[in-house]
């Protein structure tokens, strides 16, 4: 479950608390319930989710010094154990979709045959990033539904998109520490996709995500501390873009 490499989970929950966050009442605090499930939710989800991907990429995992010691490619337990344990905790993560409304059950359910997938598209696209990021921001769209009722397209959509852009900057980032891994073993990633031009790539990722962010704060009557904090997230976008340890992964 990678319990012990929370990232991962805050990853998939914070995009949740911004949905949530949006869709209380002006002048009300979000609802400490649903942050709640959520919050249980996501570690559930983000777990589930390892233990699809170490069941897809055994074989792989071998091959590569970061993830030989994952126990599938270890070969500490075997493939019917995990696929037991991912009923698990798939059954736990459908007890708390049970909590939320009609709607949001429905919506929930339809992102599972993203998680299946997700582990298969770096095989077959040098865009498994943005699979990825439809994947761990669907938080983004369940979150709102879940206090509303149904998603509001108009805030919900673009603060999606949003979120799609924020995972292919940080997983692209992320993706050039393997590069020479990927290439060895036949899989692609945006990192090799874009190369020596990531920076730009990443720069436009960053513009267009606080214009998604600027367009869902108008649509939903947001007011100076919502701007603010997308300013200020806009700069640590720039600096995550020019760090020089980004210079050394793209060499």
């Amino acid at each position: 479950m990678r319990l012990d490499k929370p990232i991962g989970t805050w990853l998939l929950y914070l995009p949740c608390t911004w949905s949530i966050g949006l869709a209380a009442e002006p002048g009300c605090l979000p609802s400490f319930y649903t942050l709640f499930l959520f919050g249980t939710g996501a570690i559930l989800m983000r777990g589930a989710g390892c233990t699809i991907n170490d069941m897809w990429d055994q074989d792989y995992d071998k091959k590569v010094a970061r993830t030989a010691c994952r126990p599938l490619a270890a070969g500490r337990i075997s493939t019917f154990q995990s696929l037991v344990f991912l009923g698990g905790q798939l059954s736990l993560a459908l007890c708390i979709l049970l909590c939320l409304n009609y709607y949001s059950i429905v919506l929930g359910a339809a992102s599972l045959s993203l998680v299946v997938t997700y582990p298969l598209m770096k095989r077959i696209t040098y865009w498994p990033q943005l699979v990825l990021g439809l994947t761990f921001n669907w938080g983004a769209l369940l979150g709102w539904s879940a206090i509303r009722g149904s998603c509001d397209w108009s805030v919900c959509l673009p603060l999606y998109f949003s979120g799609v852009l924020w995972t292919l900057i940080y997983d692209t980032i992320y993706a050039h520490q393997d590069k020479k891994d990927d290439i060895a073993i036949g899989v692609k990633s945006t990192a090799l996709r874009f190369n020596e031009s990531t920076k730009q790539w990443l720069s436009g990722f960053s513009a267009l995500m606080l214009l998604g962010l600027t367009v869902t704060g108008v649509n939903c009557d947001q007011t100076f501390p919502y701007y603010a904090a997308v300013a200020a997230a806009g700069v640590h976008l720039a600096q995550q873009v020019r760090l020089p340890t980004l210079c050394c992964l793209m060499e």
